[in-house]
């Protein structure tokens, strides 16, 4: 996969930081605060995208990948469940960072127009078929550490990991892109597509909540 980025570049007091967001708009995708869970809506070309952005940050330790989607409407079909929910955005980063999410709104603001790259991610084409075999029998331990911790803070969901848990968890959003379109095709009566982090399966530090992840096709204006 060839990803097109921009690189951003901003300091907060003596540290700066390296910023990394998609150089074309996410458009058909959105992300919802939902109490309990958060619920996400995607195409196929949204889902392909974030699945790169989350491989990059298995790779980019030093760096915050900001997927902005929060002012995106959800689908039409589903701007009811929608209701009120808080619309967010991800930011995707390494835990060894230790950026403090409380500063993210002051960084945010300081981010300019940053500079085009194209990250080269042959990983992609994997992911999928390789995550059922990646997945590690000790998640369910206590003592292991790769695991997501969660903030929500200035309308931003920050997924807080290790290289481990973001390259162990891209195939969701993959598979979304890969397997929705034939699914609602092949099952116009029954067109659910999804699938999910889910709390139960470990990779979620204790009291995080797991992402549904939907597919959609029709996104009316």
């Amino acid at each position: 996969m060839k990803l097109p980025v921009r690189v951003h570049r901003a300091r907060l007091g003596a540290e700066e930081y390296r910023v990394i967001r998609p150089r074309r708009a996410v458009e058909r995708a959105v992300l919802l605060d939902q109490d309990h869970f958060l619920n996400g809506w995607f195409d196929r070309g949204a889902a392909r995208t974030v699945g790169g952005l989350w491989l990059l940050a298995a790779r980019s330790p030093r760096s915050l990948v900001h997927v902005p989607i929060r002012r995106n409407r959800p689908p039409a079909a589903f701007a009811r469940a929608a209701g009120e929910d808080e619309r967010l955005d991800l930011v995707l980063l390494h835990h060894s960072l230790q950026f403090p999410p409380a500063r993210w709104k002051e960084l945010r603001a300081r981010l300019g127009a940053g500079v085009p790259r194209t990250a080269d991610l042959p990983e992609a084409e994997g992911a999928v078929a390789e995550a059922a075999e990646a997945a590690p029998r000790d998640r369910h331990h206590r003592e292991y550490r790769d695991r997501f911790h969660q903030h929500v803070v200035a309308g931003t969901l920050f997924m807080t990991g290790s290289a481990r848990a973001f390259r162990e968890t891209a195939d969701r959003f993959l598979d979304v892109a890969r397997h929705g379109p034939a699914h609602i095709r092949a099952h116009p009566a029954s067109p659910h597509y999804c699938a999910e982090i889910h709390h139960l399966e470990g990779v979620l530090a204790p009291h995080g909540r797991g992402l549904h992840l939907e597919y959609c096709e029709h996104w009316a204006a």
